[in-house]
C-alpha cells in the first residue's frame, strides 16, 4: 500500500460473511494511516450494525431490502417495500456520498452494497467490488457495468463475468489474527498437542439445526473410541439442543475428554489454526481462512443459500484436492465419522489435502485488494 489514505467509505451486508472483509481491509489501511476516517454504509435492518458497531466504526443507513423469489402474499408485500426501498435508495446513498468524500467506494458485498456503489460510479469517485463467492451475486452482477473493478477469490471465478477486462484475482482478506500463531504453539494453547489430530466442526446458522442432529450422532460414534481431539461448536440455539439429543443417547462427554462442545468458538483464529481437519458448511468467508491456512475439510454446503453458492464454492475446492464435500442429504453422523476416520488414518493424505488448499490461498488479499483500488484512475 503506497497511498496515504484519507477517507474510504466500505459498504456491505447481509451476512457476516460480506462485512468481515471489508473489517480486514479497515483494519489494515488503519495501521498504515492512522489518520485515515472510515465509514461504513449497510441496510437498517441488517446484521452489519452489530458488527460494525461493536467493531468501533461509524455506520450510516440507505433504506434498501432484497427481494423473495415467492407469490405468497406476505412476500409479495415484502418486494413491494423493496421496490419503493430501491426508488428511495440512491438519493440516499449520494447524500452520504457528498457528506463523506470518500477517496474510494469499497464494496464487500450484499445487496446492501448496491446503492453505493451505483452512486459512486455516477459521481466519478473510484469503485471497485469485492465478490467472496464462485459465482457473482445478483448485486455484483447489476454492479459489474458500472464499477471501475471486480475483485474475486480465485482464478477460476473470471470465467464468471461479462466483463473478464475488470476482473483482478485478490483472494478473500482474512484478518491478521488467524496467523499471529504457528500450529504448534495453537494447539499448544488449546491444550491439543498430544499428538492425536484434532478435528473442529461448526454450521453458520441457516440448517444449523438438522446439521447438529447429525453431529450428536457423530459424537455419540466418536467418544467411544476417542481417536482423536474434537472441538464442535452448535451455536447457541443448537447447543442446548445437542445437549439433549446426547442425553437421551446416553452419551456424557466427561470433564478432560478429547470432545469438547461448545456454544460458539470465540476465538476461531486460534482453533482455526490449530486443526487438522475442518468440518463445515462452505460459506466464502471460512473458505478463505481454510486455503490461507491450508487446512483440509469435509464441507457440507447449505442448501438454503440462493442459486446454491455455497455447492459451487465447496466443489472449486474438492476439485483442487482441499476437500471432500458432502450433500446435506447424503451426510449423516455415520458417514461424516468415517469420512473423517478415513481422511485422519492416511497421514499422505491429509499432508496432500492440506497442501493442495493452501495452494489456493492468498494470504496478501488485503495488500492486492489495495493496491487494486490504488491503481484505479479516474
Amino acid at each position: 500500500m503506497k497511498k496515504a489514505w484519507k477517507r474510504v467509505l466500505f459498504t456491505c451486508g447481509g451476512t457476516a460473511g460480506h462485512v468481515n472483509p471489508a473489517l480486514a481491509l479497515a483494519q489494515r489501511i488503519g495501521e498504515e494511516c492512522p489518520g485515515a476516517e472510515f465509514l461504513f454504509v449497510g441496510a437498517e435492518r441488517g446484521i452489519e450494525r452489530d458488527l460494525l458497531e461493536k467493531a468501533g466504526y461509524p455506520f450510516r443507513t440507505v433504506h434498501i431490502s432484497n427481494f423473495h423469489r415467492s407469490f405468497a402474499p406476505k412476500e409479495i408485500r415484502h418486494n413491494l417495500v423493496s421496490v419503493f426501498n430501491l426508488l428511495r435508495a440512491p438519493a440516499e446513498a449520494k447524500k452520504i456520498l457528498l457528506d463523506f468524500r470518500p477517496e474510494a467506494v469499497i464494496g464487500t458485498g450484499g445487496y446492501a452494497s448496491y446503492p453505493a456503489i451505483k452512486a459512486a460510479a455516477k459521481l466519478g469517485i473510484p469503485t471497485a467490488v469485492h465478490e467472496s463467492n464462485m459465482i457473482p451475486g445478483l448485486t455484483t452482477q447489476l454492479l459489474e457495468p458500472v464499477a471501475d473493478r471486480i475483485m474475486v477469490g480465485f482464478e477460476a471465478c473470471r470465467a464468471n463475468y461479462k466483463h473478464p477486462e475488470k476482473v483482478i484475482v485478490t483472494g478473500t482478506p482474512v484478518r491478521g489474527d488467524f496467523f499471529k500463531r504457528t500450529k504448534s504453539e495453537a494447539k499448544r494453547e488449546l491444550g491439543v498437542d498430544d499428538g492425536r489430530p484434532l478435528v473442529v466442526s461448526f454450521w453458520g446458522s441457516l440448517g444449523a439445526s438438522g446439521m447438529n442432529r447429525q453431529m450428536a450422532d457423530f459424537i455419540a460414534l466418536e467418544v467411544k473410541k476417542t481417536p482423536f481431539h474434537h472441538i464442535h461448536s452448535a451455536g447457541k440455539a443448537g447447543f442446548p439442543v445437542i445437549q439433549a439429543l446426547l442425553q437421551d443417547k446416553g452419551v456424557s462427554i466427561p470433564d478432560g475428554s478429547p470432545v469438547r462442545l461448545a456454544e460458539y468458538l470465540y476465538d476461531m483464529p486460534l482453533v482455526m489454526r490449530a486443526a487438522d481437519l475442518v468440518i463445515s458448511r462452505a460459506g466464502a468467508s471460512t473458505l478463505s481462512e481454510l486455503t490461507a491456512l491450508g487446512v483440509p475439510a469435509i464441507l457440507i454446503p447449505s442448501p438454503y443459500v440462493t442459486n446454491h453458492h455455497q455447492e459451487k464454492n465447496a466443489r472449486a475446492l474438492e476439485d483442487a484436492g482441499g476437500a471432500v464435500v458432502l450433500t446435506e442429504a447424503e451426510s449423516s453422523g455415520q458417514k461424516l465419522f468415517q469420512t473423517v476416520s478415513e481422511i485422519l488414518r492416511n497421514p499422505a493424505r491429509l499432508e496432500k489435502m492440506s497442501a493442495c488448499m493452501a495452494s489456493l490461498g492468498i494470504r496478501d488479499a488485503t495488500e492486492r485488494i489495495l493496491d487494486t483500488v490504488e491503481a484505479i484512475e479516474k
